[in-house]
């Protein structure tokens, strides 16, 4: 796979007639979804006829450049000076080199092509995701360094009416207590057919997927993707796999919710981002000598860094229910060697594969923005090259170490003020996923919920 961002020059004629190259090889495809994640990790985007991909490279699809605008709703929130304040501009969407394929859950024969956006002069627009994890590698690339990464993505799988009315899962299991069947075989059995057609999917999108196991509570699983020397595909392969699987489980009946917490009494769902740096050779630094010492540098960056990012890693506001002791959530800035009980975690792994797992982010977040957070968190600690407190042994709930915030109120106004998070998105950036935050947190704050109504009525 080609993974060049979009609008680089790659080799002559390679990119300029993808569309083209795909349509001649796929006759039969009638229409084009061409998709776009937004600030929350939305996908957006239109329907378009399969013509439309002759000329998605360039000059581009056009679409509103306040699209990086809307709240989790899809509303506009008009502080974010996106809108109608500057005449409602259109961007350019062009599409990224590789990420043409087929839909192959759709009805009829459909295509799918993933976009990033560009201003009217061809710069990457600075609200898009992509472009400022784009950014980020490119101060990577430029230190010499290239990050392999690769995420784990926690679901549920719930009957979409039941989950609607009152919050129940898919798989029912009587009326006794719901057995866990952590890392069951038999439970990926029952959903054999499902999973079978989500690998076929994978296969024809090139996305790298590796193993899926049973989760900690029923109805739960987890996707793991295998490692990439280009954190842009990393999270490319992410975004794109949560809609896959939530396209093939309707096909099934059934929905799969990234909800970071849709059960009180059950474990959340986590986006797990597995980080390592190869040199200019090709060898990861972690494992050269002093690796360790480097490791430790780059964990440090992380824990400096995590109540900055938090907005980042904890987008919405049921998000903050998911942090809870016990959980297997983080709630304390800690690290540790083979330790799930911490936010940042070394996984037991022979040298030359060591790296670093970042466990706080919810498996709704925007995976571009946890991408950024993540690896501008690391080399900010390999630039400062300061010592990370001591590893945490044993469970992380119980030691006094700094908590991390259960407040969304909290989590903006820190990102808010945050020097390291102008630097690492840019102000206005910075300035726009703020001010979607604020809206939908104060639509949350003004809202009676039915037990407010039950209890006090």
């Amino acid at each position: 796979m080609n993974n060049q961002t979009a609008g680089s020059p790659g080799p002559a004629g390679a990119e300029l007639d993808e569309g083209s190259r795909f349509l001649a090889d796929n006759p039969d495809i009638e229409s084009v979804d061409l998709l776009i994640s937004d600030l929350n990790g939305v996908m957006r985007g239109k329907w378009a006829p399969a013509e439309s991909l002759k000329k998605v490279v360039r000059p581009g699809i056009n679409l509103p450049l306040s699209l990086f605008g809307l709240d989790i709703w899809g509303r506009e929130v008009e502080a974010t000076n996106l809108h109608i304040e500057t005449g409602d501009r259109d961007g350019f969407c062009r599409a990224v080199p590789g990420r043409i394929a087929r839909a192959p859950w759709a009805a009829r024969p459909t295509a799918q092509a993933s976009l990033s956006m560009y201003t009217e002069v061809g710069a990457p627009f600075h609200a898009d995701p992509r472009n400022a994890l784009a950014g980020i590698v490119e101060r990577f690339s430029q230190a010499g360094l290239t990050p392999v990464a690769a995420f784990e993505l926690e679901f549920y799988l719930v009957d979409p009416a039941q989950f609607q009315k009152n919050g129940r899962m898919s798989l029912d299991q009587g009326n006794g207590p719901a057995p866990q069947n952590m890392y069951s075989l038999s439970e990926l059995r029952g959903q054999n057919d499902l999973f079978a057609e989500i690998r076929a999917a994978a296969v024809g999108q090139d996305l790298p997927i590796d193993t899926i196991i049973k989760e900690a509570a029923p109805g739960q699983f987890e996707v793991n993707l295998k490692h990439r020397a280009d954190a842009l595909a990393a999270a490319d392969d992410a975004v794109l796999l949560r809609r896959l699987i939530s396209e093939c489980a309707h096909r099934y009946g059934l929905r799969a919710t990234f909800m970071a917490k849709p059960f009180l009494e059950w474990p959340g769902n986590g986006m797990h981002v597995h980080a390592s740096l190869l040199d200019r050779e090709g060898v990861n630094i972690f494992s050269l000598p002093g690796g360790r010492e480097r490791l430790g540098h780059a964990a440090a960056g992380l824990l400096d860094t995590m109540r900055d990012c938090l907005l980042l890693y904890v987008p919405g506001f049921n998000g903050y229910r998911r942090l809870q002791p016990g959980s297997y959530a983080p709630t304390r800035i800690a690290w540790g060697w083979n330790n799930r009980s911490v936010a940042v975690r070394v996984p037991a792994s022979e040298d030359s594969a060591l790296r670093l797992e970042h466990r706080l982010s919810g498996a709704d977040a925007n995976p571009y923005l946890v991408m950024a957070g993540v690896l501008g968190g690391m080399l900010e600690g390999l630039e400062a090259g300061k010592a990370p407190p001591p590893p945490v042994e044993g469970s992380a709930y119980a030691v006094p170490l700094p908590q991390l915030s259960d407040d969304m109120d909290d989590a903006i106004a820190d990102f808010e003020r945050s020097d390291f998070i102008r630097r690492l998105l840019g102000a206005e950036l910075r300035h726009v996923f703020a001010e979607v935050k604020k809206v939908e947190l104060a639509a949350f704050d003004n809202e009676i919920t039915p037990l407010e109504r039950s209890t006090y009525l």
